[in-house]
């Protein structure tokens, strides 16, 4: 390696990182699709010969981190056939892609006949052709329903475009010209940063840049082991749940992460995750690398520029044929709901190991909505993409982000504009606003979700809608509160309301004019105790309409008077009456199988004596929380046993790690508290 001083190194990194905001810029000038154009649902990066991240910008991270493992399918498939004006196209989930919307271009660059990068682009399609329009169904089957499935295969060879090959994927694709558009896109981004590396090249010479690179993937797994080192060495775990429906309604899938942190290393293992189901919660081992990786570097090291360097202290066990490794031929399609269901799982897990660093959870969903058919004023197809942004979870400095993107997103839009929908699909946006009440209660409030209704002006279209979280709502940490879940319905023309059987989870619903759909995306969790509110915090809430006058009282103890003003006295009294009547129990150490199990469906049963359950007005089978005052609830379903003695709960093994107690340990018990969100008396545009 030549001896490179620190000025080059910076010089050719931030280069490099200049070339992947370059390719942005030429997508952003280029691309058909409003979802790529304006809501940014698309992102570029620099790979070396060996598929590892080396530069990326604004991008999403759930885009770009997932990539090496396209690189390696691709590699291992054309890597000894590959010649310089040779173009890779592929979207294959089961081969290192995240969905098969994503639709990636890998091109490779020579040096002297050498493979030395790979530039990359992956844009999401708005449709790739399957069973519903937007190809994202939250009721398929198997992957054959979401749309075409693209091995690596060469779109261009030698400089010449495989015309036979576009014209099968076009064909079964719908709005062919905005997917052709994407599709040039995406080829001239990657032929902008040919050029730039070659200018840059011109300057210091490819092997000055190949050394840079090196040396900055040395100093990010440095930097990352540094601050593995620094967290206390230990078992850590949480488990969630994703959720799906059946002939008895709902059924939820278990996710469960035992971290492990030793010396510099840490290893996430989700060995008992559900298998694998035939409906679309599933994801592939990329997605769920990736999005422990997102959370790690989110949490450890937000301040630098993200490469390959920084996962290599780390290691993921993902068993294969489950939900969070899937395989052929299962859906493949909830890429986005594994992904922030394992960065919820990193949250919770690493809560109790940082403690000061993590949000609650965040909005459990990329909520995918489309909307789709023929435009009868135009005779064209047409396919709206639609996320209604959610809220981010309460942290320790201040109240988590409102209607913003996560962690995972990069810059994504938030919020697609009202004219360019409104010229493009016939579509009216009727208003957009904040869910009142439904960022998760705590002593810094989650952020709220967002509310936004979509009425269709004329003829049909087929709504689907693939999200998560309608059951299992965004947790709060160190005491706080859940926040929102998610949810749709249709308010029809003449005014009645069509709630769906399988909350979050849509196929091709028909739409006729005048329909409305109502998008409600899910809130962040709340970060500590909601009774040690600011209560000036909470008067600003209520005047500002984010938090009722009702839940001011009921849930952060605030007395208003009939003025607006803090009834000091009052407020103080109340919060102690409320304290008071928390109930708890204490914690008996015992080795059993927490879970009752039908099928792929598994969930902890929180065993409770039949007095406790009637002191504390608690049901059977009701979903409620153990938690302590540090970390996530340990969350589960009320069952009555007798055995039980009264004022206790066995906990297994995995339950004691999840609190974070020893036995005999007074746990806080609570209900599943799942905030009512309220519509504001005039809603606003």
């Amino acid at each position: 390696m030549a001896d490179i001083d620190p000025i080059t190194l910076e010089v050719v990194t931030e280069g490099l990182i200049s070339v992947v905001r370059e390719m942005r810029a030429t997508v952003f000038r280029t691309a058909r699709s409003v979802a790529i154009y304006e809501a940014r649902d698309f992102s570029c990066g620099l790979f070396d010969a060996k598929g590892q991240v080396v530069a990326q910008s604004e991008d999403i991270g759930s885009h770009v981190v997932p990539l090496p493992w396209s690189v390696e399918s691709a590699l291992d498939d054309l890597g000894d056939d590959l010649s310089p004006g040779d173009i890779i196209l592929m979207n294959d989930p089961y081969r290192g892609g995240t969905h098969l919307n994503d639709v990636t271009i890998i091109y490779p660059v020579f040096e002297d006949g050498e493979l030395v990068f790979f530039p990359a682009v992956r844009e999401h399609w708005a449709d790739v052709g399957g069973a519903v329009p937007g190809s994202m169904s939250g009721t398929a089957t198997e992957i054959y329903q979401e749309g075409m499935r693209i091995p690596p295969v060469k779109i261009v060879e030698k400089g010449e475009i495989n015309k036979p090959l576009m014209e099968v994927l076009l064909s079964n694709m719908r709005v062919r010209e905005e997917r052709l558009g994407d599709f040039n896109s995406s080829l001239a981004a990657c032929r902008t940063a040919e050029r730039r590396l070659t200018e840059l090249t011109s300057r210091y010479s490819m092997q000055v840049l190949l050394d840079c690179v090196e040396l900055n993937l040395q100093r990010s797994e440095v930097r990352m082991r540094e601050n593995i080192k620094a967290l206390p060495d230990g078992q850590y775990y949480y488990e969630d749940y994703l959720e799906t429906f059946g002939p008895d309604g709902f059924e939820p899938l278990l996710l469960p992460l035992n971290l492990t942190i030793s010396g510099d290393e840490m290893t996430a293992d989700f060995t008992g995750a559900s298998p694998q189901v035939p409906a679309p919660v599933n994801s592939t081992l990329a997605v769920t690398a990736a999005s422990v990786y997102i959370a790690l570097k989110s949490t450890l090291d937000p301040a630098h520029a993200l490469n390959h360097g920084s996962f290599r202290p780390v290691t993921v066990v993902a068993p294969e044929k489950t939900i969070v490794n899937v395989g052929h031929p299962a859906p493949a399609g909830s890429h986005g709901e594994i992904r922030k269901r394992v960065i919820a799982t990193m949250l919770g897990a690493l809560s109790r190991a940082c403690p000061e660093l993590v949000s609650a959870d965040i909005h459990r969903t990329s909520f995918h909505n489309l909307i789709g058919g023929i435009d009868p004023a135009t005779g064209s197809e047409y396919v709206h993409y639609e996320w209604a942004c959610g809220g981010n979870g309460g942290f320790m400095e201040a109240d988590g982000p409102s209607a913003m993107a996560a962690i995972d997103w990069g810059d994504l839009t938030t919020v697609q504009p009202t004219e360019v929908l409104e010229n493009r699909f016939p579509l009216h946006i009727e208003w957009t606003q904040l869910g009142l009440d439904s960022g998760g209660p705590g002593g810094h409030r989650g952020g709220l979700g967002m509310r936004r209704a979509l009425r269709l002006t004329r003829g049909t279209a087929a709504y689907s809608l693939l999200s998560d979280g309608a059951i299992m709502p965004p947790f709060g940490i160190h005491g706080g509160e859940t926040g929102a879940p998610v949810d749709s319905y249709v308010i029809k023309a003449d005014g009645s309301e069509h709630h769906f059987s399988s909350p979050g989870k849509v196929g091709g619903h028909l739409l006729n004019a005048g329909d409305t759909v109502i998008l409600q995306s899910a809130a962040g969790g709340g970060y500590g105790d909601p009774l040690t509110r600011d209560p000036e915090a909470v008067r600003r809430d209520v005047i500002n309409d984010l938090v009722s006058i009702e839940i001011a009282e009921e849930i952060y103890g605030v007395q208003l008077t009939t003025a607006g003003e803090i009834d000091d006295a009052a407020t103080e009294t109340h919060r102690a009456e409320l304290a008071a009547f928390r109930p708890s129990v204490r914690v008996k150490a015992q080795d059993h199988d927490p879970y009752t199990a039908s099928g792929p469906s598994k969930r902890r049963l929180i065993r409770l004596h039949p007095d406790d359950i009637a002191a504390h007005g608690l049901t059977a089978n009701q979903k409620i929380e153990l938690l302590d005052a540090v970390g996530p609830p340990l969350r589960g379903w009320v069952m009555s046993d007798g055995e039980v003695a009264p004022g206790t709960v066995p906990l297994d093994p995995n339950g004691l790690l999840s609190l974070g107690v020893e036995d005999n340990a007074e746990v806080q018990l609570r209900p599943l508290y799942t905030p009512v969100v309220k519509y504001r008396a005039a809603p606003v545009s």
